[in-house]
């Protein structure tokens, strides 16, 4: 399995970024996707998921910022994020999920300036 993420950056506060992960070596329509983040000194926490139906989840502090979304022709998930905080700062990594197997992506660093 392997997955590509991409699309992280340095932006200001109130800014949007749209963070994509290509999987690869996997059926990537039977798995359930998912974005996490891990700030320094804090634990990786989950940001948003979708399932292979469509179904998706939210933390609750990017509810109604954030957008996941996928796409199975492509092998690609992605992470639509609106209205970037400071403390959305993060190394971003993408999951790949399948029963009790899952598999991660090598992450990469979104900075949102104040």
């Amino acid at each position: 399995v392997q997955l590509q993420a991409s699309g992280g950056g340095l932006v200001q506060a109130g800014g949007s970024l749209r963070l994509s992960c290509a999987a690869s070596g996997i059926i990537f329509s039977i798995y359930n996707m998912g974005w996490f983040r891990q700030a320094p000194g804090k634990q990786r926490e989950l940001v948003a998921g979708i399932t292979r139906g469509g179904s998706t989840t939210y933390a609750d502090s990017v509810k109604g910022r954030f957008t996941i979304s996928r796409d199975n022709a492509k092998n690609t998930v992605y992470l639509q994020m609106n209205s970037l905080k400071p403390e959305d700062t993060a190394v971003y990594y993408c999951n790949a999920a399948l029963g009790s197997a899952n598999s991660w992506g090598q992450g990469t660093q979104v900075t949102v300036s104040s």
